[in-house]
């Protein structure tokens, strides 16, 4: 194997060693089994192809300074795969092989986990989809979950650092009733046109406003909004964003540190009233936000007056990630050791 730049790498995908695989097959999950080849043999009219029967998510593992390498909250990314399947209809798949199989893989694939503080890290990405053929519109009867591993660098190049948003009016990236609440494939195809437009334009990633009344705020591209003002911590409460882990974990750090937390509706003209804000999602842990432009309204909400992340922005990234890489005490049970 060539030697990798570990502190150059993309957030990309490089090719591990194994995967691991579960199938399900009349009416229960098999075993698990491991998996050296990197593609799926699946039958046309699967589910997954043509009525969107998928599900996905990602973790991270984290080599740390004491040699050991850790998972974060994975059994709260099984409960989040499990409200998905009820919400697409997939047979649930217990946590206990969920976490089983993010352990195994994490071992098989050990020479692919980054060292400490070369600014990478080993992001897990488990995927269900259903793979039972069905011309109508049903649910499939043959599902497969797989999990595999890659080593990645930080979502957005310059790593902790502020980003100018966008907020994009053309396009929903889910409606309030719809599948915006489940992490499948669908949200994402939705917000493909709406990114590029944000990225063409020079921006990190678009802001959406609720589908309803375009009146409050919503999500920031595939990530979750926390605004910082008076001691508090506002999070946006709707019906069509996808319950960030990172954010629920940020939620309890700020009550930790003696803040309020908020989840409510977010009015767009409250933007100019936050002291700091951030997007926050496991890829990205937190992207603080330099400004939001909405460029129909000819309007800039500036949070960052000089360019830099706030400090309790600071507090709570550094704070989140000293728990992930156990460096600072696990008060709440978050990280499991997955290699001693």
């Amino acid at each position: 194997m060539k030697e990798i730049d570990w502190s150059n790498l993309s957030f990309g995908y490089m090719p591990t060693d194994y995967n691991v695989r579960c199938y399900y097959r009349n009416g229960a999950w098999g075993e698990i089994e491991v998996c050296s080849e990197a593609t799926i043999n699946i039958h046309m009219a699967a589910t997954c192809l043509h009525y969107g029967q998928e599900a996905f998510e990602g973790l991270k593992a984290y080599r740390c300074p004491d040699g050991k390498v850790r998972v974060f909250r994975m059994d709260e990314n099984a409960a989040r795969l499990q409200s998905t399947c009820r919400g697409i209809l997939m047979p649930e798949l217990p946590t206990e092989h969920f976490e089983e199989m993010v352990r195994k893989v994490v071992r098989l694939n050990e020479r692919f986990i980054p060292p400490y503080e070369s600014g990478a890290t080993l992001y897990i990405r488990p995927l269900l989809i259903g793979t039972g053929a069905q011309v109508g519109v049903h649910p499939a009867n043959e599902y497969l979950f797989v999990i595999f591993v890659t080593p990645v660098g930080p979502y957005f190049k310059g790593g902790f650092a502020t980003n100018p948003y966008v907020i994009i009016r053309e396009y929903d990236r889910s409606a309030p009733l719809g599948t915006g609440i489940y992490k499948v494939g669908g949200n994402y195809a939705a917000s493909l046109r709406a990114n590029k437009m944000a990225h063409d334009l020079g921006y990190s990633c678009e802001f959406y406003l609720d589908a309803k009344e375009k009146k409050y705020i919503d999500e920031c591209g595939a990530a979750n909004f926390f605004g910082i003002k008076d001691n508090t911590y506002v999070t946006p409460k709707s019906t069509s964003i996808l319950p960030s882990i990172t954010n629920k974990s940020l939620m309890q750090l700020a009550e930790d540190m003696g803040m309020k937390v908020e989840q409510r509706q977010i009015p767009e003209e409250e933007l100019s009233t936050f002291e700091e804000a951030g997007a926050c999602g496991t890829a990205a842990v937190i992207s603080p936000i330099e400004r939001i432009d909405d460029l129909e309204n000819k309007k800039s909400y500036v949070i960052s007056k000089d360019g830099k992340p706030g400090p309790v922005c600071t507090k709570l990234y550094h704070h989140l990630r000293n728990i992930q890489y156990g460096i600072e005490p696990d008060v709440h049970g978050w990280t499991q050791v997955v290699i001693e």
